[in-house]
């Protein structure tokens, strides 16, 4: 009797790529394996994460190219819908028994979520050996702690250490693994999970050579400007592949192992664009290990708790008006139309609506966190709720409550000819550069009637009513707290 073939199974979840891939590697390290792939969409949980339709539509199109890799290296992918992460890793076990699997492989995700799901697979997998690998992250979270061995709360020292661990760790990028016979044919005739396909902008193409290939093109062309050009939104001076990194169709190890082949002294160069964009990139990770380190990240409370007091503005106007780019702010409405049309925003740009909102605004950055993963395209659960905390003066190593970005001048700053604005607001095309960040200004003075709102709001005096609410609410801690 023939011996049985051994079974491999590889789940894909946030990681759709075959380079550089630690769970598809190993589970490819035995040649006589037989080895298939699976992917479990699960659209009503991502619902309730707010994950947007754009990002969906995005992990399709690249999940049909990975599809079309595995196929070139004879391995199939089967995908499976199902209504929760519990569901999804139950069809995953009944699969590896119909199946007869020997093992099951897969890179570990980060959120509560989904260790829970994996928790739950862990203790039901019985005789299937799991196979788990921290691949999201160019340092595994809790590996870098102070000298208590706790996690950092601030930034800098924390990515003190990161970089001296970094530069001691094999973080060497995987190459695609071997074919494992002839390549298979694919049918494409039905989308591998039902959706609601959203419009994507040109600029994000799916697949993970169109992902190395932008990566390339930065590191080579455009990263030694990334410090002058990363926070003037008019310029194409960033690297647009948070959309790639936020589904795993490239790895961090991917990014910075290219960063210092083109930029070999990059982490001895502090006031270099290579090392300003490594920066970007070790806050990627500052964030993902806060999440892991303080699980109420993940469940929409912030990290200094006397933020919770903090009595909020409810209007369902404002809102409106921040949400469709009509508050009256050129460099505020221009950011949420260009949010609005294509999933994606400047990263200047996501400071100012956020502070604006928070700020200006007073309304609760909880309402703002879960519109902007309705919308983006490269939203993740980590670096959104770092960024919003960040500007909400209310996480780890934030903005001090008490500084609070005027948005006139913010606009002045980095967009000071207003070509970003008048590319998202043509009804400021004539106003003149002089005034195109107070558009009625000018409209006043020359009796000239504007199809734009006014502000919404005085900042100067939305910026007291801030400080006292702000005061207010730690006021309010303080005598919930004494005895």
């Amino acid at each position: 009797m023939a011996a049985k073939q051994v079974c491999h199974l590889i789940w894909f979840r946030n990681d759709l790529r075959v380079t550089d891939n630690k769970a598809l590697s190993s589970a490819c390290a035995d040649p006589q394996a037989k080895v298939i792939a699976l992917f479990t969409a699960t659209p009503q949980q991502w619902q309730s994460h707010d994950v947007s339709a754009r990002q969906i539509t995005f992990l399709h199109q690249n999940l049909v190219a990975l599809q079309h890799s595995l196929a070139q290296l004879g391995i199939p992918l089967v995908c499976h819908t199902s209504a929760s992460f519990t569901e999804a890793a139950q069809w995953v076990l009944d699969y590896a028994s119909e199946q007869q699997a020997d093992a099951l492989f897969f890179n570990r995700q980060y959120e509560i979520n989904e260790k829970q799901r994996d928790e739950w697979l862990v203790k039901q997998s019985h005789a299937l050996h799991i196979h788990a690998f921290d691949d999201a992250l160019l340092l595994a979270p809790g590996t870098v702690s102070n000298q208590k061995g706790e996690m950092y709360q601030v930034y800098t020292p924390f990515r003190r250490a990161f970089t001296s661990q970094l530069v001691v760790t094999d973080c060497r990028s995987l190459t695609v693994p071997e074919k494992r016979g002839k390549a298979l044919e694919i049918n494409e005739t039905q989308p591998l999970f039902a959706h609601a396909a959203a419009d994507i902008s040109p600029q994000f193409v799916a697949g993970e050579q169109a992902a190395l290939q932008q990566l390339r093109q930065f590191c080579r062309e455009r990263v030694q400007n990334y410090q002058r050009d990363r926070d003037i939104p008019s310029v194409n001076g960033t690297s647009q592949l948070s959309p790639y990194l936020a589904i795993g169709v490239l790895s961090p190890r991917q990014c910075f192992n290219r960063l210092h082949a083109e930029n070999p002294q990059a982490l001895d160069s502090p006031d270099s664009g290579a090392f300003t964009w490594l920066n970007e990139l070790i806050w990627r990770e500052f964030y993902s290990h806060l999440l892991v380190a303080f699980p109420r990240l993940c469940r929409h409370q912030p990290f200094i708790e006397w933020t919770q007091h903090i009595q909020w503005n409810n209007s369902p106007d404002d809102f409106n008006a921040w949400k469709n780019g009509q508050t009256g702010y050129p460099i505020v409405d221009a950011a949420m139309r260009q949010l609005n049309e294509t999933g994606w925003m400047h990263n200047r740009l996501r400071m100012i609506v956020a502070s604006f909102l928070v700020k200006d605004l007073l309304i609760d950055w909880r309402k703002g966190e879960k519109y902007f993963m309705g919308q983006l395209i490269d939203g993740t659960l980590a670096a959104n709720n770092g960024g919003w905390q960040w500007s909400a003066s209310t996480g780890v190593d934030a903005s001090p409550w008490f500084r609070i970005f005027n948005p006139t001048t913010q606009g002045t700053k980095f967009d000071p000819q207003g070509t970003f604005i008048r590319h998202w607001l043509p009804e400021l095309m004539s106003v003149p550069d002089k005034y195109i960040h107070t558009p009625h200004e000018w409209a006043d003075s020359n009796h000239i009637q504007l199809n734009y709102p006014t502000p919404i709001v005085d900042h100067k005096q939305a910026r007291l009513n801030t400080l006292e609410a702000f005061e207010a609410g730690k006021r309010n801690s303080l005598k919930l707290s004494s005895p």
